[in-house]
C-alpha cells in the first residue's frame, strides 16, 4: 500500500511524514511539487506544494501536478495536509483534490492535533483552550483569521456542501461515526468536518472511514488523521498479521488493562482455567489441548488473540492447598501455569496459517516460560514502548524474529496493553513467518 500526502508547506509535510513513520510506514518528503517520487524504498510520500499563501490559480496548479505525480506513483491513499491553525487556501485546495479525484471522493476534515494542544469541539478550533481567532494566528500578515468555526472557514472557500459531525457523535465510537458519515454523504455533502479532542477519537474516526468502500475518502488534517487512516486503510485492504496477547497476571490492574483492550478492539478472549494448569495430572495436557483448539478457531476471526487466565469468573487459586494435595511445591504449580500459557502460545504460533505480527506477554514468569518453551536464545531489545515496557524480538528457536513486548503485571495504567498492542501493529513490516 502506498500513501500520498499533499502538504501546503515543508515543515507540515515533514510532521505528517513522521506520524506515518510511527505507524510503520517508510516515509519521504518531496521538496518540489513537480518532483515525481521515483527513487527510494518508501511507501509514503509527502509533497510540499508551498501553496499556503499562493494565489488561487497557483495553488490549484501545484495541487493538480502533485496529484498527477502521486497517481503515476500508484498511491492507494491520497491525503491533504493542512495547517494546524487552519490558515491558507484550505477550501481551495480541498476542492482541487476532490475535482481531480472525481465525484466519488469525499474530504474528511479533522483539524485537531491533540499532542500540540489543538482540538475541535462544536466545530470550533481551540489552541491551548483558546479559540484560534483569539491567538496570534489572527494577526497573520498574509491570511489573518477572523473566526474559529472550521466548517464556516471552509465554506467561504469551497464550492461543495460542507457538513459538521459533532463531538456527541464522535464520542460514541466508530460504529456510530460510520453511520453518520454515510448519512452525511448520502445527503450530498462532499466535505465532512468532525470534532475530536483526543487521539483515540481521531483513531475511531479513521477506523470508521476505512469501513466505507463505495467512496474514496481523503483525510484532511494536520497529521494525526492521515497517519491513523493510512494504517487503518492498509489493514482493511491487506491480510493483517496477527497479534497474540498472553496474560497470566491475575491482578486487578491486569484485568482493567484487558477490559480496556477488549473494549477498544472488540477482541473475544480465550480464557484458560488456571486451576487445571496448576496440576501435575492429565488435566494440564487436557486444558492445553482444549485451549489451543479454541484459540486456532478464534485467530481466524480476529487480528488480536488474547490468551489469559484472567477471566471475570476466575477465583483466586489457593496454591498452598493445591500444593499440599499434590505433594509438590507452590513454585512448581505456579510454573506449571506459566508453562501452560507458554505452550499454548507456542502451539498456536506453530499451527496457524496466519502470519504472526507480534507477541505481548504480561508477567516475568509467563515471559520466561514463553522463551523457554519457544527455545529462544534471548530477546533482541529495540525500544521502550512505555516506562518498564520493553520491545524487541525473539532470538532463535520457534519464534525467531517475531516481535515481542513485555511488561510486569503491575506496570502501566488501564490503557497500557492497548498502547502496546498498537505499537506492535504499527511495527509489523519486518516480522517473519514461523514455519
Amino acid at each position: 500500500m502506498k500513501v500520498g500526502v499533499i502538504a501546503d508547506d515543508l515543515t507540515g509535510a515533514n510532521a505528517t511524514g513522521v506520524k506515518l513513520v510511527k505507524q510503520g510506514f517508510e516515509a519521504a518528503t518531496m521538496v518540489y511539487y513537480d518532483q515525481p517520487p521515483v527513487s527510494g524504498s518508501y511507501n509514503a510520500v509527502c509533497i510540499d506544494t508551498d501553496s499556503r499563501y499562493a494565489r488561487k490559480d497557483v495553488a490549484e496548479m501545484r495541487i493538480k501536478k502533485s496529484l498527477e505525480n502521486l497517481k503515476n506513483w500508484s498511491a492507494d491513499v491520497i491525503c491533504k495536509r493542512i495547517d494546524s491553525t487552519v490558515r491558507g487556501n484550505i477550501g481551495i485546495e480541498i476542492d482541487t483534490v476532490l475535482n481531480e479525484l472525481g465525484e466519488k471522493s469525499i474530504a474528511v476534515v479533522v483539524a485537531s492535533f491533540p499532542d500540540s494542544n489543538r482540538i475541535t469541539s462544536g466545530g470550533y478550533l481551540l489552541v491551548n483552550g483558546v479559540p484560534v481567532q483569539a491567538t496570534d494566528v489572527a494577526k497573520d500578515p498574509v491570511t489573518p483569521l477572523t473566526e474559529s468555526y472550521v466548517p464556516s472557514i471552509i465554506r467561504k472557500q469551497s464550492e461543495f456542501n460542507v457538513a459538521h459531525i459533532g463531538l456527541e457523535i464522535v464520542l460514541q465510537g466508530k460504529e456510530i461515526i460510520l453511520q453518520d458519515l454515510k448519512k452525511k454523504i448520502q445527503d450530498g455533502n462532499r466535505v465532512l468536518v468532525l470534532d475530536a479532542v483526543t487521539d483515540e477519537e481521531i483513531e475511531d474516526i479513521a477506523h470508521a472511514m476505512a469501513l466505507i468502500e463505495d467512496y474514496q475518502l481523503v483525510p484532511v488534517d494536520p497529521g494525526p488523521l492521515t497517519a491513523y487512516y493510512s494504517k487503518a486503510y492498509t489493514s482493511q485492504h491487506t491480510q493483517s498479521k496477527k497479534i497474540i496477547v498472553t496474560v497470566g497476571s491475575v491482578t486487578s490492574l491486569s484485568a482493567q488493562q484487558l477490559n480496556y483492550l477488549i473494549d477498544k478492539t472488540n477482541a473475544n478472549p480465550v480464557y484458560v482455567d488456571a486451576d487445571k494448569l496448576a496440576s501435575i495430572s492429565d488435566s494440564w495436557e487436557t486444558e492445553v489441548d482444549s485451549v489451543v483448539k479454541e484459540a486456532l478457531e478464534r485467530i481466524s476471526q480476529q487480528d488480536i488473540l488474547i490468551i489469559t487466565t484472567n477471566s471475570p469468573a476466575a477465583k483466586r487459586l489457593d496454591l498452598k492447598r493445591l500444593s499440599e494435595e499434590q505433594g509438590v511445591s507452590q513454585d512448581q504449580l505456579a510454573k506449571r501455569i506459566a508453562d501452560g500459557l507458554g505452550k499454548i502460545t507456542r502451539i498456536v504460533i506453530q499451527s496457524t496459517s496466519y502470519e504472526i505480527g507480534g507477541c505481548f506477554s504480561s508477567g516475568g514468569d509467563v515471559t520466561a516460560s514463553l522463551c523457554s518453551i519457544g527455545r529462544a536464545e534471548g530477546i533482541k531489545l529495540k525500544d521502550e514502548v512505555l516506562p518498564l515496557v520493553a520491545y524487541g524480538e525473539f532470538i532463535g528457536g520457534y519464534f525467531d524474529g517475531i516481535p515481542l513486548a513485555t511488561k510486569g503485571g503491575m506496570v502501566g495504567d488501564k490503557k497500557a496493553i492497548y498502547t502496546i498492542v498498537k505499537h506492535l501493529l504499527a511495527n509489523q513490516t519486518s516480522t517473519k513467518q514461523v514455519n
